[in-house]
Order: C-alpha cells, then structure tokens, then sequence
C-alpha cells in the first residue's frame, strides 16, 4: 500500500504542470511569435511606404511654395524691391519647414535674406538620419512673358524635422497597434488551446496517474467528452491496447525468468568446460609462438646471410669485370685492324650488359631492404638514351629495325637520378629486343606536362592481357614458353616498374598478342636546360628507304630541322644524282649498282656490328657508315663533315680523352695485379703520374715520402684494408684536404657509408669507365686547384 501510494503521489506531480510548460501555452506562443513577426514585418512594410511618401511630400511641398512664389518674386527682382522682398522672404518663413529665405537679383545682390532657428526635440537625431538635416532649394527668376531673361533666385533652406516628426508619430501609432494586437491574439488563443487541449489531456493524465502498473487489467480509460474521433481519443485507444499488449508481456517475461534461470545453470557447467579447454589452448598458443619467434630468428639470419652473400658476390663478379673490361677499353685506344676493332667493340658492349644484369640485381635487393637512395642532378636524358640503345643494339635481330625518336622540343637537360633512368631505358627497350625478331623497335622521347614520356613500341609477340599484371612481380615472365625460347631472367620489367614508383612516376603498358607492345613511362623530371638548336647546315639529302620505315621517320624529322632539303626514293629510279650533295640509305645492295654512276657521298648505316671491310669500303668510296640506331649528335657531325668535304672517319673510332701531362699526382692503393693494370693504363691516358701501393701500410709509407693530389684505395687488401688506411690518415692530422675516393667492388648500399665514415671523400664501384675515373679526377683536383 505504502508503494501504491507513492507511485500515486507521483502521478499527482504529473498533473502539476508548469504553465510556461503546457501545450496550450507552447502553441499560443509559437502562434503569436510567428503573428508577431508577420505583423511587425507588415507594420514595417507600411512604415517604410509612409517613409518613401513623407520623403517625397517634402520635395513636392516645397516645389509647390515655391511655385506659388515665383511671379511674385520675379517682380520683386525686377524692381529691385528691397521692402517688397522682406516682406515676401518674412511670410515664406512662417511655413513650419522653412528656416531661411534668400531673394537676390541677376547681379547678385541680396534683397532679402532671412532665417529662423530649427525646431529642436529629442526625437530630432532618428528624423534627421531618416529625412537629412536640411535640404536646399532654389528657383531661377524670370518673367512669364520674358521666360530668357534671367532676373535672379530664390533660396529656401528646409528644416526636415517639421515632416520627420509627423512620419514619426505615425510610425509610433502604427508599432503600438501592431503589439496591441499581438497581445489581444496571445490571451484568446490561450483561452482555446487550453480548453480544446490542455483541459482534455490533463483529465486523460489524471486517469493513468491513478493506474497501477502492476495491475495492467484494471479498467479501461475513458475519453473525454467530444474528443473521441480526435487525436485525444486515438490516444486513449492507443493507451488501452497498450495495458493489454503489457500485461500479455509481464506473462511471457515471467515465463522467460523461469528458462532463463534454467540456462544459466547449464551455461555455468558450459563455461567449466570451456576454460579448460581454453587453458589448454593457451599452452598450444604459448608454444605457437616460441616457433614463430625461432622461425623470425632465423628469417634474420637468413636476410643477413643473403645481403652478406650479395656483398661478396657483387665484389668477385667485379673485380674480373673491371679487369676485363678496363683491358678491352685499353685496346680499343691503340690502333687496331678494323675487325679486331669490331671483336672487341663486342666483347666491350657485352661486358657493359653483364654489368647492368648485375646492377639489376643488386638494385632489386635493395628495393626488398628499403635502402634505394635517388640522386637529384641535371644530365642529357636523350643522348643517355641514344647511347644506351647503341649499347643494346648487339642484341637487335638483324631483320628488326632499332629507331631512336627523340622531339626537337626535348630538353637539353632534365633533374633527376641518371643511373635509375638509364636502368629503366635499358629495361624496357632490352625486353622489346628480346621478344621482337621481324618488324622495328622505336624509342621515342617527349615532354609532357610535368615531366617526360618514355615510349619503348616494338613490333614482336605481345602479352595476353590476362599476364599483363604478372609481368611487373620479379622472376615471373607472361608464360613458362617464353623463357625457354626467349631467355631472360623476369627481373627487367619488375625492377623497371619499381624504379618508376621510387621516382614518382608511372609505367603503363599497351599489348596485344601478335601486334607488339607499348611500354610508356612518365617521370616527373624538371627541366634544367631547354632545348639548343645546332647551327644550320647547307645542303641537299636524298635517302633510299621504304616509306614508313625508322631511318626515314627521324630523317624527315630532323634533316629539315636543321636547313637541308631532304627527299626520300622508293628506288634509284627516281633518283636524281647531279641534284643531291648526299645520298643516305640502309640498302647495301644498291650501293655496289648506284656507285659507278653516282659521284656524290653516301652516308650508309648498318646493323650493330655489320661495318663494310676496309676493302669495300675503298671500292665505294666517298662512303661514311653509321651504326643503327642513329644518334642525333653523331649523325649532325657525320653530314658536317661530308657536306663540308672532309674525309670519312673510320665507323668505331672514339675520341681520345686526354689531359695535360702532369694533370694530378695519383696514389694508386689496389692489390689486384689486373686491375693495377687497368686503372694505371686509364690513368696513363688521362696524363696522371701513378705511383702504385698494394696495401694500405705501404701507402702510408709513400705518403710520408712524397705528396700526392688524390688517392685512389682499394677497399679489400691484406694486411691493412682500405678502411683502415683511410681512417689514419684522418687521425693523422697531417694531410686533412687529401681527397681519399675509394674503389670497391662491392656496390652494396651500405658500402658509401662506410667508405665515408672511414673518413673517404667519395666512392667509385668497380667496374669504372675512364669518363667516370675523369670526372672524379675533374671533381676533386680542379685544373686551377
């Protein structure tokens, strides 16, 4: 009973309601405010229309004033009546709005000018900012009769306030009309909200107050009169379904008790159960995971064994290319026949591609370790191009067509990592070589928005589009067929699609089987250096070649670039010879028939390796001969010297790099008896003066003996490595601006930082080219150094 109670007296709260918190109240509100807001916009909307008809009336009354004075004014400064004037300046003054009155004649004389003070109130401030201050008016004098004969002014000053104060008013009236009728409205929709809504839910309150919650099936609630199709009434019928869907509730959940507490003594048995097995599974767990730590363990020892095992690989596969390679640079300098020349010309190109198998390798690795480092410094992008494509060009079939296409636009010099780059050109176009054996290959170079376009297109077998993806992932190529028939080893393209990522870029592919491919990639490198025109040539140039083919595309792009007149010839039908200075074709055959009749140059170019014996070429002299594929440098220089009349050069001489004699005394630390050889041969020929050390206690020896511009140490030797060499000649103090580069054949990316924490300035893996070898002696002992 106590609890009854209780809950009663709560329900008796309920009926307690606030006023402020009635509906009645809350609607009758909400009523007003918005009929408040509407009216007070309507009181403002009549406001300002008698605001914009009072400021109207102003000008208009005043025009009218002085309307009704003009005749007499005008004779007034006609007769120059200064009594007459007074007069009528004095009566205009006695309208509310007039302060001053001025009547002069056409010389400008006063006749009359009088004014009063201005009407002051404290409402005068909102008239003024309303209707202005004052406002000026003046009328031109002149006779009906005589209306061209100027007889002087009229000037009124107008106080503003006498209308302001009239707006004033009506716009207080107005404003007080409009909240007494808001007020009015507020008490008579209180009435009626309160007795056709508040009155009826506080009985139907009541009524479920004095319920009992435990007792759903008590009686019904009644609904007050005159609500029942109303939403009263639907919520008194909703209210009495609901005590019955209640007290069918109370039954299912007493029902739902019962089962519960039965479940919850089986679940405790479950759970009993469970935590033994739990237990036991943990254990497994625990040495679940001593297995896998172990397996992690040896994972590390495993990647560790693996870059030690690449480490000492990269250094004895160098050490033997570096011999070797430095020894054929060697022979290429001396004078050979010409088809030695060619051999090792081979051999040379040959070892260089060992050598980008090899950086492939290495460079995979460290994409796997994350220690990839990207250099950022300007370098030629198309003649990199060119020369690694003449580099690759060993591997061209002899039927497929090789085309370098670089835009006469292009950038003399872009930033960006030269080495990354030329691995990505090496790749791409070693993959067309490899797969295309009828047809051509062309590289072409371009720039686009924000960087340059790669396009390597080759005419060979294509990949299905469904191996398309699996090309770019390492060791896998687009079938099992295709190594057994075409070699390779799957890294190119995987490394190739890596490196353009490292650099920002992108690398698309577009293939269909039996058409060939398309390998584009797009690499942000900034332009450093735009495009230089070469000085113009003079001349006329035909070519014997089919049309569409890749000599006479770059032919018909450059030649009239540069001045010459170019024309192309299916046959030497066509072939005018009295009108041409020189005759460029791909087509040996026609060279032994055209030659007795044709007196001009020919500019023959050839396949990698297919230069004419000394013979042939005395037979169908004045012969040149170029390579394919055509450098843009070698072929301008080429028809320079053949439209000026000089000589041809032999097909595979290279320019001598030399320096002056004495250039830099070098201290040579190496104990390899080879590569001795090689870098004192390369050295002899840049005109260095070498002394050789075979490890680092004698070459400290011979520092403390003679003096030295640079260093060149070895990083493998017995006794005293190259590290520890460099270290103290560092902790000697004695030669602290000795530049020490180190060479090693260990092109570990780890290996720079180690060289330069030993206390080396610089680093040169192995094997070297003597540009390379210049370009540090250029670096580190300058010519006016």
């Amino acid at each position: 009973m106590l609890a009854l109670r209780k809950e009663r007296g709560t329900g008796s709260g309920l009926m307690d309601i606030k006023f402020t918190n009635r509906l009645s109240y809350k609607q009758a509100r909400l009523t007003v405010l918005v009929g408040f807001i509407l009216g007070t916009l309507l009181s403002l909307i009549q406001i300002g229309i008698d605001y914009a008809s009072e400021d109207a009336s102003i000008n208009r009354e005043v025009r009218d004033l002085l309307k009704i004075s003009h005749n007499p004014a005008s004779r007034i400064a006609y007769n120059i009546d200064s009594e007459l004037a007074l007069e009528l300046t004095s009566g205009l003054l006695q309208s509310p709005a007039i302060i001053r009155a001025r009547l002069s004649d056409n010389n400008g004389m006063v006749l009359a000018d009088v004014e009063r003070p201005r009407m002051q109130d404290r409402y005068r401030s909102l008239s003024d900012f309303l209707f202005g201050e004052q406002r000026q008016f003046e009328d031109r004098l002149y006779l009906t009769h005589m209306p061209d004969d100027y007889l002087g002014n009229l000037y009124l000053e107008v106080d503003t306030y006498a209308f302001g104060a009239r707006f004033l008013d009506r716009a207080g009236v107005t404003l007080v009309n409009g909240f007494a009728r808001s007020l009015v409205l507020t008490g008579i929709l209180l009435a009626l909200f309160y007795m056709m809504l508040t009155k009826p839910l506080v009985t139907v309150i009541g009524a479920l107050s004095g319920r009992d919650p435990r007792k759903p099936r008590q009686t019904r609630l009644d609904c007050p009169h005159g609500h029942e199709n109303d939403e009263i009434g639907v919520l008194v019928k909703v209210a009495n379904q609901q005590f019955v869907s209640m007290a069918t509730e109370i039954d299912q959940r007493r029902n739902a008790e019962n089962r519960l507490t039965q479940y919850l003594n089986e679940l405790e048995d479950i759970v009993s159960a469970r935590t033994n097995e739990l237990k036991a599974s943990n254990n497994s767990l625990s040495r679940s995971n001593q297995e896998l730590e172990e397996a992690r363990r040896r994972a590390l020892d495993m990647a560790q064994a693996r870059s030690a095992f690449l480490a000492n690989m990269s250094h004895e596969i160098r050490t033997p290319l570096n011999g070797m390679l430095g020894m054929i640079a060697l022979a290429l300098d001396s004078p050979l026949p010409s088809e030695q020349r060619q051999q090792l010309a081979i051999a040379h190109d040959s070892g260089k591609v060992l050598v980008e198998l090899l950086n492939d390798i290495l460079d995979l690795s460290k994409f796997d370790a994350g220690q990839l480092e990207l250099e950022h410094i300007p370098f030629d992008m198309g003649s990199m191009v060119e020369d690694t494509a003449n580099l690759l060009s060993q591997n061209t079939a002899q039927s497929v067509e090789l085309t370098c296409l670089i835009a006469r636009d292009f950038p003399s010099s872009v930033l960006g990592d030269p080495t990354r780059v030329r691995q990505v050109v090496s790749n791409l176009l070693s993959n067309a070589l490899k797969f295309t054996r009828f047809g051509r290959v062309d590289v072409r170079l371009t720039s686009i928005v924000g960087g340059v376009r790669l396009e390597v297109r080759d005419t060979g077998i294509g990949i299905p589009e469904e191996a398309q993806a699996r090309i770019f992932q390492p060791f896998i190529q687009a079938g099992a067929g295709i190594t057994r028939q075409f070699g390779g080893t799957g890294l190119g393209l995987a490394l190739t699609h890596n490196l353009c990522k490292a650099m920002q870029g992108r690398l698309y592919i577009d293939s269909r089987p039996g058409f060939g491919s398309r390998f584009s990639a797009e690499l942000p490198l900034a332009v450093h250096t735009e495009a230089i025109a070469p000085a113009p040539l003079q001349g006329r140039v035909a070519a014997l070649s089919m049309a569409g083919s890749g000599l006479d595309e770059l032919l018909q792009d450059l030649l009239p670039a540069w001045g010459l007149a170019y024309q192309r010839h299916d046959s030497s039908a066509t072939l005018d010879a009295a009108a041409i200075d020189l005759l460029i074709t791909d087509d040996l055959d026609r060279l032994f028939e055209l030659r007795p009749a044709l007196k001009t140059p020919i500019l023959l170019v050839t396949a990698y390796g297919n230069f004419l014996p000394s013979e042939q070429s005395v037979a169908l002299a004045p012969l040149h001969q170029l390579a394919r594929p055509l450098a843009r440098n070698a072929l301008y220089q080429t028809l320079r010297r053949t439209l000026q009349g000089f000589e041809p050069e032999h097909p595979l001489a290279s320019p001598a790099i030399t320096l002056e004699q004495g250039r830099a005394r070098i201290l040579l630390v190496e104990d390899n008896p080879v590569n001795q050889l090689v870098a004192k041969g390369m050295l002899a020929k840049l005109g260095c003066q070498v002394q050789l050390a075979t490890q680092g206690a004698e070459a400290l020896d011979m520092l403390e003996q003679d003096t030295f511009d640079l260093v060149l140490m070895d990083c493998n030797m017995p006794v005293m490595d190259g590290y520890e060499a460099s270290r103290r000649i560092r902790q000697s103090g004695r030669w602290p601006d000795l530049p020490i580069v180190a060479l090693t054949a260990n092109a570990m990316p780890e290996e720079r930082e180690r060289c330069r924490a030993a206390g080396m300035n610089d680093y040169l893996a192995k094997p070297f080219r003597r540009e390379e070898l210049l370009a540090l002696i250029d670096h580190w002992v300058p010519v006016n150094g």
